[in-house]
């Protein structure tokens, strides 16, 4: 066992350090630097995947004798994760790094000058590859399985398609009823609120939430995200508007989310591959349940709002707390997904789910991606961007080569909630602790149920335990259901 660890700490340092260059290139790189630094991560990248793809390692596995449970996961985890990367060659590994490279900072180009025709032949680029990636994988129905396993293992295209078709049927209605209603404001959260104390305020927050800085730290992105180098360096970034206090400050708590999933695995687990989140979906589950089910509920602003009138109080200062606590919860349609509220969000997944569909299908040509987004905006949402920067180019995604992974944003949503409930019945209190501004007991029960896990155990097996159920939509609908229909009276 002692060689195959090491095998593999050197095999997750690799791609750690390629993950630094990342996020290098997304803070505070030179935008010069691109090409050198795309070609840096592909070699990075490759290396680690001949590593693990080596005959050594499989011989390795092969005659590894467990010598503890955590051995014994490490050893099954191992072995799927090399059927599945020995099914691709080192060659398009490199190839897909560099060209994910090359696509961030035109796509960061694209964005800033409105320019969809920038990023344009980079996105062809990486469908070709997504494609050629998910024929190396091998599927059974739609090359989209093979890519959506990447990031929520198990899940096949039908399986979403269920879940999302009975999740819009129910959706639909509600969103109709809100929209008819007398509307909501969301103007005191629109106003003046200087950079320094929307940073101070939001990473403070984060802080008495659990992230620990000692062992991380938040930057400035053109798109918020949060990456872990180790479990002893979990990274986040936000982004600020002067204008807008939602952003930056719902922006910080939902990476904080996610970072305090990845501060959270179990020490033991360090310099392995099993030191990393279960899937997306239920990273997902974390970031959203933080941003949403803590921050945006009266329990959690009833103690933070007076000390947000005093950092903001040209704003806040003769604003009462209801209308505060309303403004944040406005349900209105709005172009950009990062913003969206509650109701609204999962429409904006299930719009990308369908896109990227149609690209890998080869259904939509680059070339009318931006007609098709802000066509199908129109139709989902009722809301025509009016530009490209705030539809086609908003996402980073597609830029990093992810194509699979938007469905697993409208997962977590689901799981959040779940979670969340689980987590209200073993803590009664849990409204009281909050109002306090006291999260000791719930990051506890969340780190005993999901984080320390790791890669151990899947998302389903997390769920299951957790809170006697598989994934279902229901708990979030009901959720929807009671908080807006008090908002809105229905």
């Amino acid at each position: 066992m002692r060689d195959l660890r090491t095998r593999l700490s050197r095999i997750t340092d690799l791609n750690h350090a390629a993950a630094l260059l990342e996020w290098d290139q997304e803070t505070y790189m030179p935008s010069g630097a691109a090409e050198s630094r795309a070609r840096q991560v592909a070699t990075l990248r490759s290396l680690a995947h001949e590593l693990l793809t080596a005959d050594e390692t499989v011989t390795l596995l092969e005659f590894a004798v467990p010598d503890s449970d955590i051995d014994a996961d490490l050893i099954r985890v191992v072995k799927k994760d090399v059927t599945k990367a020995t099914k691709v060659p080192s060659s398009l590994i490199a190839e897909m790094a560099e060209a994910a490279g090359l696509s961030k900072g035109a796509w960061q180009k694209a964005r800033q000058t409105n320019d969809f025709d920038i990023f344009a032949p980079h996105l062809s680029k990486i469908v070709e590859l997504a494609v050629r990636h998910a024929e190396a994988l091998g599927y059974d129905e739609t090359p989209y399985d093979a890519l959506l396993d990447q990031y929520e293992e198990g899940m096949t295209t039908s399986q979403v398609q269920s879940v999302f078709s009975g999740l819009k049927d129910e959706l639909v209605p509600i969103v109709k009823t809100i929209a008819e209603a007398t509307p909501l404001s969301d103007s005191i959260v629109h106003g003046h609120f200087p950079k320094e104390s929307q940073w101070k305020f939001g990473l403070d927050v984060a802080q008495q939430m659990g992230y620990d800085l000692n062992h991380g730290r938040q930057d400035v992105s053109t798109h918020p995200f949060s990456t872990a180098f180790s479990i002893t360096d979990v990274r986040i970034t936000t982004r600020i508007d002067p204008e807008f206090f939602n952003p930056g400050f719902f922006g910080t708590l939902h990476e904080a989310g996610h970072a305090l999933y990845e501060q959270g695995i179990d020490p033991g687990l360090e310099g392995s591959p099993l030191a990393d989140g279960t899937s997306l979906g239920m990273h997902e589950s974390q970031s959203r349940l933080w941003e949403n089910l803590i921050g945006r509920n009266r329990p959690f602003w009833q103690h933070y709002y007076p000390q947000a009138q005093e950092v903001f109080p040209a704003a806040f200062g003769g604003v009462d707390f209801e209308s505060f606590f309303r403004s944040i919860n406005a349900v209105a349609p709005s172009p950009i997904r990062v913003e969206a509220d509650e109701v609204t969000y999962n429409l904006h997944i299930m719009l990308r789910f369908e896109l990227e569909q149609d690209m890998i299908a080869g259904r939509i040509a680059t070339k009318d991606l931006p007609r098709e987004w802000n066509d199908r905006m129109e139709a989902w949402l009722g809301i025509r961007p009016e530009n490209d920067a705030e539809g086609v180019l908003q996402d980073i995604h597609w830029s990093l080569g992810a194509i699979g992974y938007f469905p697993t944003y409208a997962l977590g949503n689901l799981m959040s909630v779940q979670l969340f409930n689980a987590a209200s019945d073993a803590l009664p209190n849990l409204d009281q602790m909050t109002s306090e501004g006291r999260f000791e007991e719930l990051l506890s029960w969340l780190r005993l149920n999901v984080h320390q896990w790791g890669r151990r155990r899947s998302a389903d097996e997390i769920l299951l335990d957790a809170t006697g159920s598989g994934l279902s939509a229901e708990p979030w609908l009901n959720y929807v259901r009671k908080k807006f229909g008090d908002l809105y009276d229905f």
